[in-house]
């Protein structure tokens, strides 16, 4: 509504400017009572929905297709297509594109296009100074029309482009802020599990103090037994609270680190079945024991989009390697595709680079954006990791990430 009190006030001030300050003769009453119109409809809206809801897709296609027709009616009476205004056909059509579904805003601007031919047929002469006619040929408000709904055609399917891509960036960016609000979970887990130990460890000890009483106590037999037994409980408990206390970045004892191999394994896992070829391995140096590492779900959830991509491009083989030594890990993506084009090697990582191919083509179903790209690249330099692409000397792409050894190994 705010936009059509903003066309309002600019169709009546352009009225005035024309008729009144310029002195053409126009048909003031006829214009005036077709922008009263368009100011009545807002004033109906406003009281129709006093809570500023937003407006179904259904009601705001009839807003924008009167809107239309409103424009087209002051068109016809100030000259149509030749009118220089003609050009704001494009805005409903390009806001309907921007903000409603494909099938209304092609409504819509099948509308504007309709409105746009009619006015080169058929409209009342352009005002003009001293009551002159401009006579235009049909050719010329012929070409005026096409070069309109070509402007309607291009600009409202930007638009529609652009609202696409900024859902999908919405839904991709979603998606990442999950994955990070699970690891901020289990890294709450791990300071709960402190705070746990710390609240249990009197009571505990209180236990184990009684449960030596009774041994010192109790005489050779049953109940003896059940109070050693009881003793050698307690002091279990006290060891797992103890290892609670020296680790609670880790959340959970048992899922708080992964070995090396599991981690490529659970990279590798999600297309073993597929058709290509895919392969996990850890090499370092000779009789070197590979190093476990924190178990940190985006940097799994990075290199799983890495390797989604390694496989729809390569040709028969995707290999997801582990590499250590003293002082870095790295983990290595390669497919035996035909590589990075050169082009879009120099902005990989950005959003919006992208050379995947469509969904019907593509082996995992996933429409190219360059977002997987930009987000996994996003997550693992979060991480502390270094990332960079390349081909490597026999064709085929490769997507590294390297760290720290303490930046990520498990201690």
């Amino acid at each position: 509504m705010v936009l059509r009190w903003l066309g309002i006030g600019g169709q009546t001030i352009a009225i005035l400017v024309v008729g009144l300050g310029l002195g053409f003769d126009i048909p003031y009453a006829w214009c005036l009572s077709l922008v009263a119109l368009s100011a009545w409809l807002n004033i109906l809206l406003l009281l129709g929905s006093p809570n500023q809801r937003l407006a179904r897709n259904w009601e705001a296609t009839i807003q924008l297709g009167l809107d239309i027709a409103q424009l087209t009616a002051l068109l016809y009476l100030t000259g149509g297509i030749t009118n220089p205004f003609s050009l704001l056909l494009i805005a409903p059509v390009t806001l309907a594109a921007a903000t409603l579904p494909g099938r209304y805003a092609v409504g819509l601007g099948a509308l504007a296009g309709l409105a746009t031919l009619v006015l080169s047929l058929w409209s009342l002469p352009l005002p003009w100074t001293d009551g002159a006619a401009i006579a235009f040929p049909l050719l010329y408000r012929f070409g005026m029309a096409v070069a309109t709904i070509t402007g309607i055609a291009f600009t409202a399917g930007y638009a529609w482009q652009a609202s696409v891509e900024a859902a999908r960036m919405e839904l991709a960016l979603t998606m990442t802020q999950t994955v990070l609000a699970r690891e901020q979970r289990l890294s709450a887990l791990g300071g709960l599990a402190a705070a746990a130990a710390h609240e249990l460890g009197t009571p505990l000890a209180t236990i184990s103090i009684v449960a030596k009483e009774m041994v010192r106590e109790s005489p050779e037999g049953t109940l003896r037994e059940d109070a050693e037994l009881l003793v050698s409980q307690a002091e279990r408990c006290r060891d797992i609270l103890r290892k609670l206390t020296q680790e609670p970045e880790t959340g959970d004892l048992v899922h708080g680190r992964m070995g090396l191999k599991q981690f490529v394994d659970e990279v590798a896992e999600p297309y073993l079945h597929d058709r290509i070829s895919v392969e996990a391995m850890v090499s370092g140096k000779p009789g070197a024991t590979a190093p476990d590492i924190q178990r940190m779900p985006e940097v799994l959830h990075a290199m799983i989009s890495l390797a989604e991509n390694a496989v729809d491009f390569a040709r028969s083989k995707v290999l997801v390697t582990a590499r250590f030594d003293d002082r870095t890990i790295g983990i290595e993506v390669r497919d035996d595709g035909p590589g990075f084009a050169p082009d879009i090697l120099l902005k990989l990582g950005e959003p919006y680079v992208t050379s995947r191919p469509g969904g019907e083509d593509s082996r995992s179903g996933h429409m190219g954006m360059g977002l997987g790209f930009f987000i996994a690249k996003t997550l693992l330099e979060r991480t502390g990791a270094t990332v960079a692409f390349r081909n490597g000397p026999k064709g085929g792409a490769i997507v590294s990430a390297r760290w720290p050894r303490d930046r990520i190994e498990a201690l």
